[in-house]
């Protein structure tokens, strides 16, 4: 398996960056997940299972310590007022590390309306849904024709048949000079079926494939051993 493309997610549900290269820490990528909406009323993290239109708007890293969003039409903003006034609730811009993010799903995807909704709390210090998920590698051979920005995977990989990737779970892999242990299975939820801008559109029958024929799971979550950089193009290796 080879690095096809790499990914930065700098807020929480938005549209991240491609990258040519990945620094890798502690934490995972970079820059990946350091920073969210938070309801300031409810005190949740904001994501796309509740909030889709976060799908329309994207975090770009803007130097080691700042980030800045572009909304669907175009303004640029980190303020706080206006992206309260886009979602119609009262928000802040949040960077982690000030204590565990908590998030919520519907434990219903086909009725999300009708349907409890459940919460827990994530790792304090990024915004990541689960602490054992600091990077995820997924393959293009699992994918199939989805298209990758459905699983928003830090790192895609080519593989020569589906589920290559399940084969690393439970061991450590170097990724150019970043090690990695592959802890577990990625589990996934109503996100898969959201729009995206650019012609992504929504799609229940991808998580209802996933769930039939994959026991709801898709990529591999990785915890960081030693820290380093992956580039595109870099093996495997375990």
């Amino acid at each position: 398996m080879n690095v096809e493309s790499l990914w930065r997610y700098p807020v929480k549900s938005m549209q991240g960056e491609q990258l040519d290269e990945a620094d890798v820490g502690e934490s995972g990528v970079v820059g990946d997940r350091q920073w969210a909406l938070v309801d300031v009323d409810t005190g949740l993290a904001l994501t796309a299972r509740r909030q889709p239109e976060l799908l329309f708007a994207a975090g770009r890293l803007i130097g080691p310590d700042h980030v800045e969003i572009e909304l669907p039409d175009g303004t640029i903003t980190t303020d706080d007022t206006l992206l309260s006034s886009w979602l119609g609730r009262r928000v802040e811009l949040r960077r982690a590390g000030g204590g565990p993010g908590t998030y919520e799903i519907a434990a219903d995807f086909e009725d999300e309306d009708g349907s409890e909704w459940l919460r827990w709390d994530g790792p304090a210090d990024t915004f990541h849904d689960s602490a054992k998920t600091r990077i995820s590698l997924a393959s293009t051979a699992t994918m199939g024709s989805w298209d990758v920005r459905r699983f928003r995977s830090n790192v895609v990989v080519t593989a020569d048949a589906p589920g290559e990737e399940d084969a690393l779970i439970g061991r450590t892999v170097a990724i150019g000079t970043a090690v990695l242990d592959v802890v577990k299975p990625v589990g996934r939820c109503v996100m898969t079926t959201r729009p995206q801008p650019n012609g992504i559109e929504r799609d229940l029958d991808v998580l209802r494939t996933i769930n039939s024929t994959r026991d709801g799971t898709l990529a591999v979550a990785m915890r960081v051993a030693t820290p380093g950089t992956i580039h595109v193009g870099d093996g495997v290796r375990s």
